[in-house]
Formats: C-alpha cells, sequence, structure tokens
C-alpha cells in the first residue's frame, strides 16, 4: 500500500509541469487577454526544474514557450509589449529551473556518495548475526532515532569462541558520530576478547580498560555480556543494562535482575568490587530477547512507555527475523512518530535438540539489522 501510494505520488509530480500549463492556458482563452494569465505560462517550467532534470526542464521550458507564442497570437498581444514580456518571463524561469536541476542533481550525486560510505561503515560497525550459532537461532533489529541513519549509538554482536557463544548488546551514551565511534571501540575490544578471555569478567575488564582509554569526562556505555555454552544455562553479566527479557516454551515472561548491577563500560575506576555474573535457566524453546533502553522508554501519544513484557506473545512466529520485524512494527506504531532513542533488539532462540548440544560450535551467515 505504500508503495502504491508513493508511486501515485511520483506520477502525479511528474505530469504537474504540464497540467499547470494547460490549466494556465485553458483559463486564459476562456478569460481573454484582459486578465493577464500569459505570464503564468512560466509556472509550468518552474515546478519541472524543482522536480526533474535539467533535460525535461528545457523540453518543458520550450512547450511553455511555444503555448506562449500561441496564445500571445491568439491574444494579439505581440502587437504590444505584453507578449514579448511574458516570452522572456517563460525563457527566464526556465533558464532558473535548469540551473536549479543541475544543482540538485550534483547534490544528490554528493548524497548518494555520501549514503554509500555510510552502508560500508555499517557493514563494518554492526555486521550481519549469524542466523545460527551452535544450538542458537539469532535475528536482530536496529532502528535508528536519526532519520535515514542505519547507524548510531546502540551495539551487537555474536561471536562463536572457543568458550561458548559471546553476546554484547550495549547503548553508547549521547549521540552522534561520537557515539558511533564509541561503538566501534566497544565493537572491536568485543570481537577480540571474546575469544582470548575464558569468562565473563574478564571479558568486561578487557573492555572497560578499552573503554576507558577512549572516553572522557563521565561518559559511559552500558552492556550487557551473555555466554551460552552447551549443555549449560546462559550466564549473563550486567553493566548498567536493561535486564533482559526470557519468553519461556510455555509463553511466560521473566526479566531476570543480576544480584547485583556492575557500573557501565567507562566508570570501572569508580567501583571498588568486581561484577558478578548470574546465571539463568535457558532450555530447548526458550527465546532471549536482548535490546537497549530505546525499545522499553518509547512513548505513545499519551507519554506511556512500550510494555514489552506486554507484546512478548509477538515473538512466537517459527522464523526468528520474522517474528523480530513483528515486534519491531508494534514498537513503531505504539511511538506513533520517529523515535526518540535508537533501539536495537537481538533475538536468540535455543532451537537445538538433546543431540545437538555435544555438537561443535559454529556461526551460518546471518541477515543484516534492519
Amino acid at each position: 500500500m505504500t508503495m502504491a501510494k508513493s508511486a501515485a505520488g511520483v506520477s502525479v509530480l511528474f505530469w504537474m509541469p504540464v497540467a499547470v500549463m494547460a490549466v494556465v492556458a485553458a483559463a486564459d482563452v476562456v478569460a481573454g487577454p484582459g486578465i493577464g494569465f500569459l505570464p503564468l505560462v512560466s509556472l509550468g517550467p518552474a515546478f519541472s526544474g524543482l522536480l526533474g532534470g535539467w533535460r525535461r526542464t528545457a523540453l518543458i521550458g520550450v512547450v511553455a514557450l511555444l503555448v506562449c507564442v500561441g496564445l500571445g497570437l491568439y491574444d494579439g498581444l505581440f502587437v504590444e509589449r505584453r507578449g514579448f514580456t511574458a516570452m522572456a518571463s517563460v525563457a527566464g524561469v526556465t533558464g532558473a529551473g535548469i540551473a536549479a536541476a543541475v544543482m540538485r542533481s550534483h547534490r544528490e550525486e554528493e548524497l548518494a556518495g555520501v549514503k554509500s560510505i555510510a552502508e560500508v561503515a555499517q557493514r563494518v560497525l554492526l555486521r550481519p548475526v549469524p542466523r545460527t550459532a551452535g544450538p542458537l537461532q539469532a535475528a536482530v533489529s536496529y532502528t535508528s532515532a536519526v532519520a535515514e541513519a542505519r547507524i548510531g549509538g546502540d551495539l551487537y554482536e555474536v561471536v562463536a569462541s572457543p568458550h561458548g557463544i559471546r553476546v554484547i548488546v550495549g547503548d553508547v551514551q549521547g549521540k552522534g558520530l561520537a557515539a558511533v565511534e564509541t561503538a566501534a571501540v566497544v565493537l572491536g575490544a568485543f570481537r577480540e576478547a571474546a575469544y582470548d578471555e575464558p569468562d565473563l569478567v574478564g571479558l568486561g575488564e578487557r573492555l572497560e580498560r578499552s573503554v576507558a582509554r577512549e572516553l572522557r569526562g563521565e561518559k559511559f556505555v552500558t552492556a550487557v555480556l551473555a555466554q551460552f555454552a552447551p549443555g549449560q544455562d546462559v550466564v549473563l553479566l550486567n553493566h548498567g543494562h536493561p535486564a533482559p527479557m526470557v519468553v519461556r516454551e510455555d509463553g511466560t515472561v521473566d526479566f531476570p535482575q543480576p544480584p547485583s548491577y556492575a557500573l557501565p563500560l567507562g566508570l570501572g575506576a569508580h567501583d571498588s568490587e568486581a561484577p558478578e555474573p548470574y546465571r539463568v535457566g535457558f532450555g530447548p524453546g526458550d527465546q532471549l530477547l536482548l535490546y537497549t533502553d530505546g525499545v522499553t522508554e518509547a512513548r505513545d501519544a499519551r507519554g506511556s512507555f512500550y510494555p514489552l513484557g506486554e507484546r512478548a506473545a509477538l515473538l512466537e512466529g517459527p522464523d526468528a527475523q520474522r517474528a523480530l520485524e513483528a515486534l519491531r512494527e508494534d514498537l513503531v506504531r505504539h511511538a506513533a512518530g520517529p523515535l526518540q532513542d535508537d533501539a536495537a533488539m537481538l533475538l536468540l532462540r535455543y532451537r537445538g535438540r538433546p543431540e545437538e548440544e555435544s555438537a561443535p560450535l559454529a556461526c551460518e551467515a546471518g541477515t543484516s539489522p534492519r
């Protein structure tokens, strides 16, 4: 439906210059030479310059001049200066329209180049997550609060390491390029440390050191780390991040809270105690949703927060990516407009059977964020 409306809108804009000239010509013929509609023929090339390319604008300008000549002869305006003035007006507007079309074309080419670079940056920063990782099925959704943006200060990654499947979802304080740069630092450190560190505490400490070197002042990154090993529950380490949502096979929903929250990454120097990981039951048929606060803090027109727990039933679909997309669409409908903050969601499903739990960990190619 949206595509059909968009195509209809483009068609209306495409024919608008011709329609405007036709209406002006008809009005001039009906009203006669005393009203002075003839200069309005220049609206044709004016609209074309705003909407079309320079070649089409030039063509519309030629047609407008021909219409102007025809109406001028019909009204007998060339015996005085009015006809020539109208033609000069059409020619001037056509020239300005051609110049505007050329400038717009150059800007569109520059914008296309910038968007191409942004796409490459997205693939480097937020790589597609694997569709499957060991006994897990994964899906991801990313909705940026910035119009037309594909990346921001939220981050996620899934790594199949010798110590199990390791996952991170985080949220950088602030917005803009500085937040994107910090997210790149965290993801780079996680991708390396996930293979080396034997436990989540050591992994969190590596991330803390990397972030502390980059951040200045009181800036920080909230994050939740998760580790899945064959035949075991999921182990979580929460650095000041919203608690994950667990959807059990029977449909019950839980938000397991840590025994104590670790300080966000970048503020570890203020913490006298080591963060404490905690274990959560996670078996076949269960789902784990990691998300950023842009999800739960999205408000509707009345100011109510998004009720994530009440929407867990949307994740019941057989395909993880489609189920997560249904949840994302419901979130956007709830907000009834642009989100005020980036919203990232990473869904992990335990799809393994008992005989799969002893299989070696592996990843299959995944999909890009949406």
